[in-house]
């Protein structure tokens, strides 16, 4: 793709380990300056999660949130090893130590989200009671994600029965590499979409959902490669009674986990996540609604099999409703009904909601006067709901203040789970020893490191 001029000014460059390590730190450092100037200038939040890495290391790792150039922007403030125990006491040392190490101020903390553990949220010695006695006015959230995968954690004596033997016939094939090599064989003669079964696992979030979808595309296989090692497991794919639990145990984990997948992302708002947690409530009291009166229509798997089997569905009248009741009060339990949804409708759509009670009168005289402005209005509509608050700090500065405290806390700990994906990767049984808070911020900051400086630091060797 490249001539031999390029190739020799390639040639040219220094590759050692070590001058390659020193440039990755030099770009981390870059970039940590950069981002620690943008905290300080305002309000920030913080996400937060610790981690088991290759080399049974937990590491802290801390997000940030907070204004920058009329935007809300998010990155990692640290990640660092804690090197005795994780309980709250040992985290809140390694977090206090590093915000005042950067020089940063408790005081503009708006709120930290954590995952719920006891060691986070804790009364006495968790985190939160450490932070509270430093920061009172600190707002804690559980991460909505993490919340949304414990309500989903609710299976009646015969549903959990048929999730196990499922779990089962999947680790037959996969535990064993000849029996994972023979399935995708016999899967590829018989032309199947897929070659392989997916490995279920309790740490990742949901990820029965997958691994039912694939088990149930793969029945015809499954039963087949069952049967000819002499597996009893091969029996239940026969019994219509377990085909069918199984059919509505894939249906209803792709639900949950297309729900789960929406609270994913950057960027997100707790409204945002909670409007989603919202609507997804609503729909399995509806969901039971309809199967009650022997409908089917939102579980197509089920329908499907129902259909091409010649069962009824007074089959699945009792069971699926009984479920879908349970997952609902679960729900409810980790979800409460707020008492005033409504009170946050003047930050969404401040041009449609002008009276807003519950403000001071002062505010909502400046909300009303905020809504008759229709250059204002234009600009709501071009811009992203924190881009637009940000933008009126100076002509309403209290309103923009009150959206921004509801606008800045982070839904769920997501950047922390991603980037301990990232970190696996870096941080390989390869490279166990490795201190990994320069790699990983290079790899996933989105500041970019200020390169003509870095490069003017340092005297070219060319002859090297």
């Amino acid at each position: 793709m490249h001539g031999d001029k390029q190739a020799r000014e390639l040639e040219a460059v220094p590759l050692s380990d070590g001058t390659i390590s020193r440039r990755i730190t030099d770009m981390a450092q870059d970039i940590k300056y950069q981002l620690i100037d943008r905290v300080k200038k305002g309000k920030y939040a913080l996400q937060l999660d610790e981690s088991t890495d290759m080399s049974n290391s937990a590491q802290l790792l801390v997000f940030a949130r907070y204004s920058f150039d009329g935007k809300l922007d998010e990155d990692m403030l640290f990640c660092t090893p804690l090197e005795l125990k994780c309980t709250g006491e040992d985290i809140f040392t390694k977090l206090d130590n590093k915000i005042k190490e950067e020089r940063l101020s408790w005081d503009e903390c708006i709120a930290v989200c954590t995952d719920g553990a006891g060691a986070m949220l804790g009364k006495k010695r968790g985190l939160k009671a450490r932070v509270l006695q430093v920061a009172p006015h600190v707002i804690f959230t559980h991460c909505i994600i993490h919340r949304e995968a414990l309500a989903s954690k609710t299976l009646d004596p015969e549903l959990k029965s048929v999730l196990e033997t499922a779990i089962k016939m999947v680790n037959y094939i996969k535990s064993r590499p000849l029996n994972t090599r023979l399935f995708a064989n016999l899967c590829n003669e018989l032309g199947s979409e897929h070659q392989g079964l997916l490995f279920h696992t309790e740490v990742r979030w949901l990820s029965r959902g997958n691994v039912l979808s694939r088990l149930y595309e793969l029945l015809d296989e499954v039963r087949l490669f069952l049967t000819e090692h002499g597996s009893q497991l091969a029996d239940h794919l026969t019994d219509p009674d377990w085909l069918t639990r199984l059919a509505y145990l894939s249906c209803i984990f792709d639900r949950l986990n297309g729900l789960n997948l929406s609270l994913q992302g950057e960027n997100t708002s707790i409204m945002s996540l909670n409007d989603k947690i919202c609507a997804f409530k609503r729909k399995v009291d509806r969901w039971t609604a309809r199967v009650e009166m022997g409908r089917i229509d939102m579980f197509p798997e089920l329908e499907e099999f129902i259909e091409e089997n010649d069962l009824s569905v007074n089959s699945v009248k009792k069971s699926i409703p009984t479920h879908l009741q349970a997952l609902l009060e679960h729900f409810n339990k980790y979800f409460p009904e707020e008492a005033a949804p409504e009170k946050y409708d003047w930050i969404r759509s401040p041009f449609t909601v002008t009276t807003a009670s519950h403000l001071s009168s002062d505010m909502e005289d400046a909300l009303t006067e905020l809504s008759s402005d229709r250059t204002l209005k234009t600009a709501f509509n071009a811009k992203m709901l924190a881009e637009f608050w940000i933008s009126v700090e100076r002509e309403y500065p209290q309103l923009s203040k009150a959206a921004m405290d509801v606008l800045t806390p982070f839904g769920s700990t997501y950047l922390c789970e991603k980037t301990f994906s990232a970190l696996t990767y870096i941080k390989n049984k390869y490279r166990s020893r490795l201190n990994v808070e320069d790699d990983l911020r290079v790899a996933v900051s989105k500041i970019k490191p200020r390169m003509d400086l870095l490069c003017s630091m340092h005297i070219a060797h060319p002859s090297h």
